[in-house]
């Protein structure tokens, strides 16, 4: 890990993937500070799944290096994989397993030695003790959301990576978990990398903004700085503004056509 003030959850550097004729990523670079809560924007295909996908080991990159928590993860993954963990409510656990069921299969998966105990924590904290024993593809969209939640946090990840983590709650329940995962942050000192399209949440959450467009990364900054930037009222005309070209910068000829 390179020397600097802080310390470094993620580092990559050079990243390039490519499917067949599409190329998702072209020479990502980019740095994370431990501790830190980290935005990764983009509209859709700008490369933030493919990065999510590679950072947890999931994806091989076509080129470039990746190091997570001081591992590399194209050679030592299994080191590191064990002090991180993942959520998105656009991912179904088995649906005919109960609650409690999925979270004991993710928790022994994960090494954990008091699994119950985790369980019922997580349950009381998230709201969602009452339907333990309840299949999960019973549960609505807001229910599976904090049980996704909930399996991300069962192993105490000290880098959690969150797609659209508050989606299908009610404003006062996202409000809540927002809430939560701050003090989870807090207490921890855990790095959390959040995808979102909610720039509101964005706003209140993240201390550093990556904006990703056609696979790189076209400007980076604390929301405050890229509104003042940008001369904008909020974040969201900010995302408008660089998913729509006009923030001067280039994009590659795919995305420069589909915009005209």
């Amino acid at each position: 890990m390179n020397s600097t003030a802080r310390a470094l959850a993620i580092e990559v550097e050079g990243l390039f993937k490519s499917y067949e004729q599409v190329e998702a990523l072209r020479g990502l670079t980019f740095q994370i500070e431990a501790g830190a809560t980290t935005g990764l924007l983009g509209g859709n295909g700008a490369g933030k799944t493919t990065t999510i996908a590679i950072l947890l080991g999931l994806l091989l990159p076509s080129a470039g290096r990746v190091s997570v928590l001081g591992e590399d993860m194209l050679r030592h993954r299994h080191r590191v994989l064990p002090r991180m963990n993942f959520s998105s409510p656009y991912i179904d656990l088995p649906r005919r397993l109960t609650v409690a069921e999925n979270l004991r299969v993710y928790g022994h998966l994960y090494g954990l030695r008091k699994v119950e105990p985790r369980i019922r924590e997580l349950a009381v904290d998230l709201e969602f003790d009452e339907f333990l024993k309840r299949p999960f593809g019973s549960l609505s969209s807001g229910q599976k959301t904090r049980v996704a939640l909930a399996k991300s946090l069962l192993n105490h990840p000290e880098l959690l990576m969150l797609d659209e983590p508050t989606a299908s709650l009610d404003p006062d329940t996202a409000d809540w978990v927002r809430g939560y995962l701050q003090n989870y942050q807090q207490e921890t000192g855990a790095t959390i990398v959040l995808a979102s399209h909610n720039m509101a949440e964005v706003e209140r959450m993240c201390a550093d903004v990556l904006m990703l467009r056609g696979g790189i990364i076209v400007d980076r900054g604390a929301p405050q700085a890229l509104i003042d930037k940008y001369g904008r009222a909020n974040l969201e005309e900010v995302f408008l503004d660089i998913a729509r070209g006009r923030d001067g910068q280039e994009s590659g000829p795919d995305f420069k056509a589909a915009a005209q």
